[in-house]
């Protein structure tokens, strides 16, 4: 079955769009990645995006006009990377605008978990004339989950088993991690687990913007973190934030890594040259995951033998050079080396959580997102009869 996947994510910088052929055992299926796409945001949709995800109150309307438009680029990109129209089905992450995991209020009662997707998936499925599957977090987060990371059982299935335990992790805006058990051994039946690390991208993006004065949107390939000077001291006491000593299950985004958290940051890298604060912010997302894997033995989870690395942060050379630097005794390699291109990756996970729905094949996993069971994820649309 050919499959369109759709993925927008937390930076907020545009769609990318594949096309795959799925076959076989849904939890091992072939596949084979037809063609691949991106379609870059306009600057000024991108900034509006990053806006309301850090909280700026926005008219109805306004709101209304971003849904449309976000919406017709998921459909370019669509029709740019199956211009034959060869899928049958699409899958949609949609853009984020918002996301809360379940919680507490400060007098102790304990509020229900909700994320905000934002796609208009009729008009989707009428633009492109085929059905689309979205909405992926709503049903673990109705089960009491956090609704994310959902890609851990994709990248199980996607990737496969290696003789010890395997690490995915993605360098999107969040930086999310799956651990895979081994193919042999006594834990070969474990749990496949995940979790959100921190921040990888948004802080470095946005850092990059600001001492730029917006002229610049990203790091290219790391340049100015490479320019600079880390300051451990103050990256030392970042790592000690309550988030990062916190076990599994969790899930963040730029609600929490915004704007707001960048200031605080720079407030304490006060005197520190530009290039500095983005050499340690860049420093930063290595460490979290490097801290991550050092503290795995806390949850009774052994420490991967390898490091597969994918999403845009795999451009930023700085950044893959922490990872291989702070990630001591462990392999670091790009998932191209495993036939999984890094920046398809994501797009590659919503094109099969779209065929398992189709399947109707469990998509989330309870022992990453906390859920009390696993369940189909997705609703889909079809498109209006004639």
């Amino acid at each position: 079955m050919h499959v369109l996947g759709l993925m927008s994510g937390t930076s907020a910088d545009g769609v990318d769009a594949i096309l795959a052929r799925f076959k076989g055992s849904p939890r091992r299926p072939e596949w084979e990645l037809i063609s691949s796409s991106s379609m870059p945001y306009p600057t000024a949709l991108q900034e509006q995006i990053v806006a309301i995800g850090q909280g700026q109150p926005q008219p109805s309307e306004a709101l209304l006009n971003l849904a449309e438009e976000i919406t017709e680029i998921h459909a370019e990109a669509a029709q740019s990377c199956d211009p034959r129209s060869l899928a049958t089905l699409v899958g949609c992450h949609g853009q984020t605008l918002w996301h809360r995991p379940p919680n507490q209020d400060p007098t102790g009662h304990r509020l229900r978990g909700a994320s905000w997707q934002l796609l208009q998936a009729p008009l989707l499925a009428t633009l492109l004339n085929r059905s689309v599957v979205h909405d992926f977090r709503a049903a673990d987060l109705a089960l009491g989950g956090q609704g994310a990371p959902l890609v851990p059982m994709a990248d199980a299935a996607l990737v496969g088993p290696a003789p010890g335990w395997r690490a995915l992790l993605n360098l999107g805006g969040i930086a999310n991690l799956t651990l895979i058990p081994p193919a042999q051994g006594p834990d070969r039946g474990a749990d496949v687990r995940g979790w959100d690390c921190g921040p990888a991208n948004t802080l470095i993006d946005l850092a990059v913007g600001h001492f730029s004065g917006g002229s610049e949107r990203f790091d290219l390939n790391g340049r100015r973190a490479a320019a600079g000077h880390v300051c451990e001291e103050v990256l030392t006491q970042w790592l000690q934030e309550p988030y990062f000593q916190q076990a599994p299950p969790k899930s963040t985004g730029r609600e929490w890594f915004g704007q707001d958290n960048l200031h605080a940051r720079l407030a304490q890298l006060e005197g520190q040259r530009a290039d500095d604060c983005i050499a340690t912010l860049t420093a930063f997302t290595a460490a979290v995951v490097a801290q991550d894997l050092d503290q795995l033995h806390r949850h009774d989870l052994p420490r991967p033998l390898e490091l597969v690395v994918a999403g845009g942060g795999c451009r930023n050379l700085e950044l893959m050079r922490q990872l291989q630097q702070r990630c001591r005794g462990v392999r670091v390699r790009k998932s191209d080396t495993l036939g999984l291109p890094a920046e398809s990756r994501e797009a590659l996970v919503f094109a099969l959580l779209a065929w398992w729905h189709h399947r109707q094949v469990p998509g989330n996993a309870p022992a990453v997102t906390g859920a009390s069971r696993a369940c189909v994820l997705g609703t889909r649309v079809d498109p209006p009869r004639r």
